[in-house]
């Protein structure tokens, strides 16, 4: 059976915003597993770092499986000490998204992240073989490159997980463009990205949304929406289907998946109420169909 996940929340969300969010999400969602942990900046991390062990209760409590997703950038010495510390815990599965995580957990097993770039059948079996049992593919991937993967994972006895939905992660760059849109530095900052719980809107240069901001990480403008897709990924042998938290009601968004794989609704019909509660964000399935990345094709092919 095809199971439902949740990404680790990628912004700057206040410990409250984030203790209310996991409970709900614990009491409510649909949902089989969830990711915690700070991907984006290791600044973030002391202000809801010491409720992690009481939300993690509380989502076990909810019947989740909780995995510990680790820095996608790796900079500094404390960044280093603070991955390795994370990639020896033994209680909790563990996602690596950064080769500095590879490094300290050897040949244990994990989990690989989407910032690990897990392109081609020769990557996923370079990673099975440094102990990996579960990757996640980069949104990037059209289709037919989805179907490999799936095929070599489940040869290797790998999970293979494939996000359906969010905004995508375009890029992380040793630089805060969140730091410098408001004149400080990274070093700084004073947490700015605080400000956008969505991203920052980012535009060209006659006014057109084009990329979100979230300190380092470039996102898209449009939240990636498989919906419809969702059947062919699971024949396709894909294992887990990957959520984002975004800024709107993610339980309502992990019932809409959850009754298009169940089969308790249409595509369609999820599909309508989807774009109610995602207002005027548009959505985006490019990348699967192999067309550019920010545009929507109405129909599976």
């Amino acid at each position: 059976m095809t199971k439902l996940t949740l990404g680790p929340i990628a912004y700057h969300w206040s410990a409250e915003t984030r203790r209310d969010f996991y409970a709900r999400i614990a009491d409510e969602a649909p949902l089989d597993e969830v990711y915690l942990g700070e991907v984006i900046c290791s600044k973030r991390a002391p202000f809801h770092e010491p409720d992690l062990p009481d939300t993690i209760a509380r989502l076990e409590r909810g019947g989740k499986k909780v995995v510990l997703s680790s820095l996608a950038e790796v900079m500094l010495k404390r960044e280093r000490k603070a991955t390795e510390d994370l990639v020896a815990l033994e209680s909790h599965e563990v996602e690596i998204n950064n080769a500095a995580g590879l490094l300290a957990r050897g040949k244990c097993p994990h989990r690989i992240g989407p910032f690990m770039n897990a392109y081609n059948e020769a990557a996923i079996t370079w990673m099975a073989g440094r102990g990996a049992r579960h990757i996640c593919l980069p949104t990037e991937l059209p289709v037919q490159s989805i179907r490999i993967a799936a095929q070599v994972a489940r040869e290797l006895g790998l999970g293979v997980e494939v996000q359906v939905f969010g905004r995508a992660s375009l890029a992380v760059s040793a630089r805060c463009y969140h730091a410098r849109a408001h004149g400080r530095t990274k070093d700084n900052c004073q947490f700015v990205c605080e400000l956008d719980m969505d991203g920052m809107p980012l535009g060209t240069v006659d006014g057109k949304p084009i990329l979100r901001v979230n300190g380092i990480q470039t996102q898209s403008e449009s939240y990636v929406c498989l919906l419809a897709e969702t059947g062919q990924l699971a024949a396709d042998g894909v294992s887990h289907l990957r959520l984002m938290p975004q800024a709107i009601d993610m339980v309502a968004v992990a019932q809409a998946f959850r009754a298009v794989l169940d089969g308790a609704m249409p595509a369609e019909e999820a599909g309508a109420s989807l774009r109610d509660l995602c207002g005027t964000a548009p959505f985006s399935n490019g990348f699967y169909h192999g067309t550019a990345g920010h545009e929507f094709v109405a129909e599976v092919r």
